[in-house]
């Protein structure tokens, strides 16, 4: 057997059986695509959330829909990050693996994913497989990962499988999740409920039949393992609710009044609309599902126009589908609300991975000045809030308000407060009293750029309306003085929006050697390494941006108590030192670019594209690196 992987091919002995206590634990379940690993670590998280323990997930997603089996490239699954307080991100390297084929381990060791002492709980079905290429594949796949110091208990999940189901390749899941709930001892009741409740759309015999393996695998477990792993839990004081970031974004949409939501289905955004798809017409709303990205933004923006509150919901390549039409809402001060749920790019690139990637497009993905709002939730609590606040936003200043999220927060789970619904934050009827008389529809007010919005039906409020350049009366007109007066009103209201924003708050003491800048669902990475960084001695703080155009007031002021400024971010930067760079033809990280040249400041950045989210550890190496770097002579 290779050096440095113990393999445990029977039950270990076991005079006594070690429990691991600890504050927090990382934990895996990977397989091949369509194996329910995912399913799995959803119900753990979610019965570990309401127990009392701090969770953050994250869905390990294969690009292609149906990858080859085996395939290490093809792991498909869920990572869990438990803990005794909040949990904020996923954690640094996973300490507990559940693989159910060896390719979707050695996947995950490739990444950099376990750490040196993780254990390893494999299906035994590959090492004695009749298959003499799959054996192959197992002892090739053990030879690469020797030396790792992984610790590897082959679990017979298909034997016992079948004693429940014909096809154990639709009950391992359900099986591992017995697996995990005995190790981690979670209340059995209370995952026979989340089990009964996700198959619940499915007949009763279905249901009983997942309930039969989740018991066989938690028996296995209290027979043959020998450790166990305490993570204290903490009961709330308050009502809290477990979800991801769309499913917030979603349940945002109907708190803030919302009345239609178009869409075309793209991977990472698509589960906003099977959420509302779930819930929306009774509460009112109508689900549009449009032939493709155009006729979803027009089908919302004629919402809108007609006197509906509307959204429209993608990723990376349907915004760029749709800015030819929000180009019109601009110009035609038309309210609307665009939910862009970030993946890595150009072009379809990575449509399962992480990135932010989308920023500088969101900003300035016009042709011609047309200035509008973006906003970034850092949580998943705030991307519930965020629909109110942008529907808010979008009415009152007569705007796109573009919210970027990104598949971190889409597919990350995690309990947050339960929401205390305000009536205040629904959309108020539209107004159908009569126009007063010589009121025009783009009357804009000379401090502030902002008209009122006339709807169609409105007694005297009938009018022209197009994409064209246009005057107050909304008339067709190309004049210099009138394209000038429109183009500065358009761009006064976001003034201001601005002067109506709060400084961003400073984590950590308000000046220092070293300002990190993050923004969208980075935060809780960011401020994590900030305090690891904290403690080793070093003089860091950070501080995280929302409102992306316009940027929060005061950035200026702050910067100036800092020796340095860097951003931390998930899209591309070149280094200083690769070849051919300097430092006037280095492309910098997209949040460096836009502070850079909003503050005058020499704002640095260190980013990364790994296709994942960012580990806490990494930016606290960057810290470190940092700091030495500000301290060499």
């Amino acid at each position: 057997m290779a050096t440095g992987v113990d393999v445990l091919t029977e039950p270990p002995s076991r005079p006594e059986i070690r429990t691991i206590r600890t504050s927090e634990h990382v934990l895996e379940i990977v397989s091949d695509s369509g194996e329910g690993a995912q399913k799995c670590g959803q119900i753990f998280g979610n019965v570990s959330a309401r127990m009392g323990n701090g969770v953050w997930t994250v869905e390990i997603i294969p690009a292609e829909i149906e990858p080859p089996p085996r395939s290490p490239a093809g792991a498909s699954g869920n990572r869990v990050r438990i803990g005794k307080g909040p949990v904020t991100n996923w954690g640094d390297e996973t300490e507990l693996v559940v693989a159910f084929n060896e390719q979707a381990l050695l996947g995950r060791h490739r990444l950099g994913a376990l750490a040196s002492h993780a254990t390893v709980l494999i299906e035994n079905l590959w090492a004695t497989h009749a298959d003499p290429g799959i054996r192959g594949q197992w002892s090739e796949a053990l030879a690469e990962m020797e030396g790792s110091g992984y610790r590897i208990v082959e679990v017979p999940m298909e034997e016992r499988c079948l004693t429940v189901v014909e096809n154990a390749r639709r009950g391992k899941n359900m099986f591992v999740l017995g697996l995990l709930a005995w190790i981690y001892d979670r209340d059995r009741d209370l995952c026979r409920d989340q089990i009964e409740g996700a198959f619940r759309k499915k007949s009763e015999e279905v249901a009983a039949a997942n309930v039969r393996l989740f018991e066989e695998g938690y028996d296995w477990a209290a027979e043959n393992l020998d450790f166990r792993i305490d993570v204290e839990t903490s009961q709330a004081r308050e009502p809290m609710v477990v979800m991801n970031g769309n499913d917030a974004i979603a349940f945002g949409a109907v708190a803030a009044g919302m009345e239609l939501a178009a869409m075309y289905p793209i991977t990472p955004a698509t589960s906003v609309s099977h959420r509302l798809g779930e819930m929306f017409e009774r509460f009112g709303g109508v689900l549009h599902q449009a032939e493709d990205e155009i006729a979803a933004a027009g089908v919302a923006i004629g919402a809108s126009y007609a006197g509906k509150v509307a959204f429209t919901i993608t990723s990376g390549p349907g915004l760029a589908l749709k800015t030819e039409f929000l180009g019109l809402s601009i110009m035609a001060e038309i309210p609307l609300v665009v939910v862009d749920v970030q993946r890595g790019g150009p072009s379809t690139g990575l449509p399962t991975k992480v990135e932010q990637s989308d920023l500088l497009a969101a900003i300035f993905g016009q042709p011609g000045d047309a200035p509008h709002v973006v906003i970034a939730p850092a949580t998943i609590e705030e991307c519930f809030h965020v629909m109110v606040t942008a529907r808010r936003i979008a009415e009152a200043f007569r705007a796109v308000v573009l919210v970027l999220s990104d598949a971190n927060l889409a597919t990350g789970m995690q309990p947050f407060r339960r929401p205390a619904i305000d009536p205040a934050w629904l959309a108020e009827s539209p107004d159908q009293s009569p126009v007063p008389e010589g009121m025009q529809p783009y009357q804009w007010d000379p401090r502030t750029g902002l008209s009122a919005r006339i709807m169609p039906g409105q007694p005297g409020g009938m009018h022209t309306l197009t994409g064209l350049a246009h005057d107050e009366a909304s008339h067709v007109v190309y004049d210099s003085s009138t394209h000038q007066r429109s183009s500065t009103m358009r761009s006064r209201k976001m003034a201001v929006l601005q002067r109506a924003l709060q400084p961003p708050e400073v984590n950590g003491p308000p000046e220092g050697k070293l300002l990190l800048v993050g923004w969208g669902s980075t935060k809780g990475a960011i401020e994590e390494a900030v305090s690891r960084a904290r403690s080793e001695g070093l003089s860091v703080s950070s501080i995280h941006l929302r409102f992306l155009s316009p940027l929060e007031p005061g950035l200026r002021g702050i910067f100036d108590r800092f020796g340095k400024v860097m951003t931390v971010e998930i899209n591309y930067s070149d280094e200083p030192d690769d070849p051919y760079i300097t430092e006037e033809n280095r492309r910098r990280g997209q949040m460096a670019f836009l502070l850079r040249a909003q503050t005058l400041v020499d704002v640095d950045c260190w980013t990364r594209v790994p296709g994942e989210p960012l580990r806490p550890r990494l930016i606290l190496d960057a810290i470190r690196g940092r700091m030495r770097k500000e301290l060499m002579p």
